[in-house]
């Protein structure tokens, strides 16, 4: 794959969550996938769960990202999400308030797949 493939897929999986279509999610990612990220060890049906819960608790989710850099089979991507928070979270309730989650994530695409992705969360950004 080239450098603009890997890119692609690699953001190609974000854009998958923000629209909710979990079939084209499932397909883009690896059957061996793992995610690890902000305290998570994820298989992919665990993953594929979490954003769609995520999904779910927060409203008019969009996301940008700023810099896309492409090594080898690994794409690193910042992102800037933001979104309302109208549903329960991982046990805690709506708040009903505006946030700006900003991070960076790693994903590994071989042959069209994402095989694992590593991510990082400003979380004491998004408490604030």
């Amino acid at each position: 794959m080239d450098t603009l493939e890997i890119k692609n897929t690699a953001l190609a999986v974000s854009y998958a969550i923000l629209e909710g279509r979990w079939n084209d999610l499932d397909k883009l990612l690896d059957e061996n996938f793992t995610y690890t990220g902000d305290g998570f060890v994820f298989t992919k049906d665990e993953y594929i769960g979490f954003m769609q819960d995520m999904k779910a608790a927060f409203s008019n989710l969009k996301m940008v990202f700023p810099h896309v850099l492409v090594d080898g089979d690994q794409a690193s991507v910042r992102f800037i999400s933001t979104a309302v928070n109208t549903g329960k979270f991982m046990g805690a309730p709506a708040n009903k308030k505006n946030l700006e989650i900003h991070g960076i994530f790693i994903r590994k695409v071989k042959n069209g797949k994402v095989m694992q992705e590593w991510q990082t969360t400003d979380l004491l950004g998004v408490m604030k």
